[in-house]
């Protein structure tokens, strides 16, 4: 299975200078678990979750109106590909202790990829690495 056939095609996205305040505001009316700080470019470079947002919000006791997004997005953005397969951009979340992965085409952004995703489909992939393990007269050799 490849990340093409998990990846939400709806990222949200907020600019480098965006405050804290900006990033919840866009959580809540998307609905999501993070979002991607994009540089002047249009490049993901740090990722904003709701558990960074609350953490800022605590330790420094300022209004999230105070703090600049980009101080607490976590970077380096670990990205994928849409034709990646799941089971490699599962192990790249394991290693690199991340939950959500951004997905580019090239230069572009085009998706997320969240651990959700990969749980939900969980049993559909197990199925496809059965029918692999159980049919080698169907692999194709290079």
């Amino acid at each position: 299975m490849l990340v093409e056939e998990l990846m939400s095609t709806d990222v949200v996205t907020i600019p480098v200078e965006a405050t804290v305040r900006e990033a919840v505001g866009k959580l809540l009316e998307h609905e999501v678990g993070s979002v991607v700080v994009l540089s002047d470019e249009g490049n993901p470079i740090g990722i904003v979750t709701e558990s960074d947002a609350l953490r800022a919000g605590y330790v420094t006791e300022r209004p999230f109106a105070e703090i600049p997004a980009k101080k607490l997005a976590r970077h380096p953005v670990v990205t994928t590909t849409p034709s990646t397969t799941v089971q490699q951009v599962a192990g790249q979340m394991a290693d690199n202790d991340v939950k959500k992965v951004p997905v580019m085409d090239g230069l572009e952004l085009v998706g997320m990829i969240t651990l959700t995703d990969i749980v939900w489909q969980l049993s559909d992939i197990r199925a496809e690495v059965g029918e692999l393990a159980t049919e080698p007269e169907n692999w194709e050799l290079d």
